[in-house]
C-alpha cells in the first residue's frame, strides 16, 4: 500500500507501507544504529518520535521475546530502507512487519533514508506525519503543523509505571529506580551486581523513596523534554545528599536541572550505538549508546558544585557529571548497553562503589 511521510516544513517522501496502516504523528528523528532494532522499536525514550533507521536493510533477524526493553513497543511511526522480508535467527518468532501490525506501528519503506537523515542534519529534527489514508500532501502538511511536539510536553507520565513493585527479590544492594520510562536492561545490569531492584513510579515523592530504605537510587531513562517533568526534578532535589544517585539519559538531565542548571534541545539530537565520548579524568574514550534530543548546558552548572566528567566527541556537549561533595553522579548515554556497545558498563560498579562507601560511613 503506498504511504506518504511528509514533514512540517513541506517535505515529501513517497514509500510503501508496511505494519499497520493509518496515520500517526511525531517528531521524524534517526537513529545509526546498524543492530538493535528491536531494542530501539520497546525503548520508551521514542515516546511521540517517528524513528528512521539509517543502516539500509532492517528486519532481517526478525523479532524475539528475550530482547524487549519494555513491554511494547513506545514509538509513533517506523522508517526504514528496506524491510526485509526474511527474518533469519534461531531465537525469532515473527517478523518487524508481524510485530508492527501487533502492536499498531505504522511503518514506510522505499523512501531514501540517506536523503531524509541529510535533510534532517541540515534543518533539525521537526514535527511529521506518514499515512496510507490521506495521500494529499497540502493536507498532510497541515496535520503536521498541528500536532503535539516535544518542547515542554511531559511524556514521562505516559510511560512511567503506575504502581511500585519488585524487579527480583534478593540482592545485596538496595536500589530504587525512578521509573520515567526505564529501560529493562538497567534493572538487568542491576539485579546482575547482586541489587535488590525496587521499581516506583515516577511520581513517587521521596519522602516514599527514602521509606523504602534504599541503598541507592537510580533515575531511569525517559522521553520528552526534561524541564516539563517537574515533579521528578523536585523528587530529585530531595534525594541529593541523602542517598547515593545515579542518573542515566533523562535521570541525567533531571539531576542536572535539580542541581539548578538549564536544558535545551539539540538540533537533532543523539541516537544511535557509536557514539564517541571522552572521559575527561582517565581521557579514555568509550563508544557508547545513545538515545536523546535535549542536553544539559555545561555553562548553567554551577562549577563550585559539579564536575563534567564526561564531553562527546562529535559535537562537545555533556555527557556526565558528579557532584562535588555527595555521591551524586549520571551520564547522558546508555551504560546498559542495550544493544551494545559495552565500553561503559563499568558505570554500574561505580555506582555500586558508592552503596558500600555510604554504608560504611
Amino acid at each position: 500500500m503506498k504511504a506518504l511521510l511528509v514533514l512540517e516544513d513541506g517535505t515529501v517522501f513517497d514509500g510503501t507501507s508496511f505494519g499497520a496502516t493509518g496515520e500517526s504523528f511525531g517528531e521524524v528523528v534517526f537513529n545509526t544504529s546498524m543492530t538493535g532494532y528491536q531494542e530501539i522499536l520497546t525503548d520508551p525514550s521514542y515516546k511521540g518520535q517517528i524513528v528512521t533507521m539509517t543502516c539500509p536493510l532492517i528486519g532481517n533477524y526478525g523479532i524475539n521475546e528475550e530482547d524487549f526493553e519494555s513491554e511494547k513497543p513506545h514509538l509513533s511511526g517506523f522508517i526504514v530502507r528496506e524491510n526485509s522480508r526474511i527474518a533469519s535467527n534461531h531465537r525469532s518468532n515473527m517478523s518487524l512487519d508481524e510485530f508492527l501490525k501487533k502492536h499498531n506501528i505504522i511503518g514506510i519503506e522505499g523512501i531514501d533514508t540517506r536523503k531524509l537523515t541529510l535533510h534532517i542534519r541540515s534543518a533539525g529534527a521537526m514535527k511529521g506525519i506518514i499515512s496510507t489514508e490521506d495521500l494529499n500532501p497540502e493536507n498532510l502538511v497541515r496535520k503536521a503543523k498541528s500536532s503535539k511536539g516535544l518542547v515542554g510536553v511531559d511524556l514521562v507520565k505516559e510511560v512511567s509505571c503506575q504502581k511500585i513493585y519488585k524487579w527480583n527479590k534478593k540482592g545485596k544492594h538496595k536500589v530504587v529506580l525512578l521509573d520515567c520510562g526505564a529501560k529493562y536492561n538497567i534493572m538487568r545490569d542491576l539485579a546482575k551486581r547482586d541489587c535488590q531492584v525496587t521499581v516506583v513510579p515516577a511520581k513517587t515523592s521521596a519522602k516514599k523513596i527514602l521509606s523504602l530504605k534504599p541503598d541507592g537510587v537510580m533515575l531511569s531513562n525517559g522521553p520528552g523534554d526534561p524541564a516539563a517533568v517537574t515533579y521528578v526534578i523536585e523528587t530529585v532535589k530531595e534525594l541529593i545528599g541523602k542517598v547515593p544517585v545515579f542518573g542515566i539519559c533523562l535521570g541525567h538531565q533531571m539531576l542536572g536541572l535539580a542541581l539548578g542548571g538549564k536544558t535545551y534541545k539539540l538540533k537533532f539530537g543523539h541516537r544511535g550505538a557509536n557514539h564517541p565520548v571522552m572521559d575527561l579524568k582517565t581521557r579514555k574514550i568509550e563508544i557508547t549508546s545513545q538515545n536523546h534530543g535535549f542536553c544539559v548546558d555545561m555553562k548553567s552548572l554551577n562549577p563550585k558544585k559539579v564536575t563534567l566528567t564526561h564531553v562527546n566527541l562529535n559535537d562537545q556537549t555533556l555527557e556526565g557529571l558528579r557532584h562535588k561533595k555527595y555521591p551524586v553522579f549520571s551520564v547522558q548515554y546508555h551504560p546498559e548497553a542495550s544493544a551494545g556497545p559495552h565500553d561503559s558498563k563499568y558505570l554500574f560498579e561505580k555506582f555500586i562503589g558508592d552503596m558500600k562507601n555510604a554504608k560504611k560511613n
